[in-house]
């Protein structure tokens, strides 16, 4: 393949850092033009000095200033805000946009560079999870790629290429379970964030760390991979394997089932995105099927992790229910992070958010916003109202 010009949208955080080892790996392939953060400053410089970037934008406009004097010496052009975000992924020196941002934040720039007939590599499930309908039909309409980068749905994806066309039976969808998988659920309600945030198997941020723990996480990816392949939401089978090495199968017709298997290195799925349709090297542990001994399956505990069971309700009732779902689970676990509700209260949170925003059967992209204003707004007063 040619150079890809690459926009690489957090790139400070867990996916961002590790795209960038896979373009470390492969100067020959990748141009970084655009490199965002929202707080880092630090680090968004450094790499924006490493890999030469053409531009960067510093979300947090009270930043914008020490990123510039940093940069200015370089010649690397500074803007600030996420409007600047959504006008530069649209440029003509972009191939591909990387959207590793984290939460709800990462939808308006998708939808600019899918606007703009950017290729998309997708680390932003909320994207999908709150406007799935909108984007993936503007996608369609602009003839645009997404290609998946969580590990699940890129597993999905290249199971995928070797189905011909085939009608999937039906998707498994693989969880860890998290830290808590084995704890009874009296210890589990009394876990604080900083054992939530000890994930046995993946290296992660800290919000998508706590949605493995609660299980909200294989809940949006459920929802994603709805939109992904389209398909619905009774084809998906989630099952628990802890040992991370299956990262999702694909059954068909038949009986047959085809997996995808590799070591927990988000950087695998990375490569695959951004590299598509070619398989690039890696520096990255690779498997030894003697040593790896036997894996193990289970169905997922709805009782222990109610999250799940959440999102499967709001993937069914469709319209702007996984908005909702997730701008109040976006708001309770803040709060779980700052210690000021319990881990059982983020489902309840979530829970009494959904019944208490206005349900819209076909939402615009404009109503979508609106939806995830409102819920944040409800789920905020009901996390002060349970605040310890």
């Amino acid at each position: 393949m040619g150079k890809r010009r690459l926009a690489i949208l957090g790139s400070t955080g867990s996916i961002g850092t590790q795209t960038l080892d896979v373009v470390r790996q492969h100067p020959d392939l990748f141009q970084v033009e655009l490199l965002t953060a929202n707080n880092s400053t630090e680090l968004l410089i450094s790499q924006a000095i490493e890999f030469d970037a053409n531009a960067v934008v510093i979300c947090n406009e009270a930043k914008y200033k020490e990123v510039a004097d940093a940069l200015q010496p370089h010649g690397i052009k500074v803007f600030a805000g996420m409007d600047s975000v959504c006008d530069l992924v649209a440029g003509d020196n972009i191939d591909m946009v990387v959207t590793a941002m984290v939460g709800f934040s990462g939808l308006a720039s998708t939808v600019a560079a899918v606007k703009a007939g950017k290729a998309i590599a997708l680390a932003n499930k909320e994207t999908l999870v709150a406007a799935g309908e909108v984007v993936t039909a503007l996608a369609k309409q602009n003839k645009v790629p997404i290609l998946p980068v969580d590990s699940e749905h890129s597993a999905i994806f290249q199971c995928l290429q070797g189905a011909n066309g085939n009608r999937i039976e039906k998707i498994h969808l693989t969880a860890s379970g998290g830290p808590f998988r084995t704890w009874e659920r009296e210890r589990i309600a009394a876990a604080a964030a900083k054992e939530a945030l000890k994930h046995p198997n993946w290296n992660m941020g800290a919000k998508v760390t706590i949605d493995s723990a609660t299980m909200m996480n294989k809940g949006l990816e459920v929802i994603e991979a709805k939109w992904l392949f389209d398909v619905t939401p009774e084809t998906i089978n989630v099952v628990v394997h802890p040992e991370s090495i299956v990262h999702s199968m694909v059954e068909f017709l038949d009986g047959s089932v085809i997996a995808q298997l590799g070591h927990p290195d988000m950087r695998e799925p990375i490569q695959y995105a951004v590299g598509y349709p070619s398989r690039l090297t890696l520096t990255n542990k690779k498997l030894n099927f003697a040593e790896l001994g036997s894996l193990s399956f289970f169905a997922p505990d709805m009782d222990k992790f109610p999250c799940l069971r959440l999102a499967f309700e709001a993937i069914g009732q469709g319209g702007n229910m996984p908005c909702v779902m997730n701008a109040a689970n976006e708001v309770a676990v803040a709060a779980y992070l700052r210690d000021q509700i319990g881990f059982y209260d983020i489902a309840a949170v979530v829970r009494d958010t959904m019944a208490g925003v206005e349900f819209a059967a076909s939402p615009s992209l404009d109503d979508i916003f609106c939806t995830n204003d409102l819920a944040k707004v409800r789920a905020k007063e009901i996390v002060d109202k349970i605040a310890r």
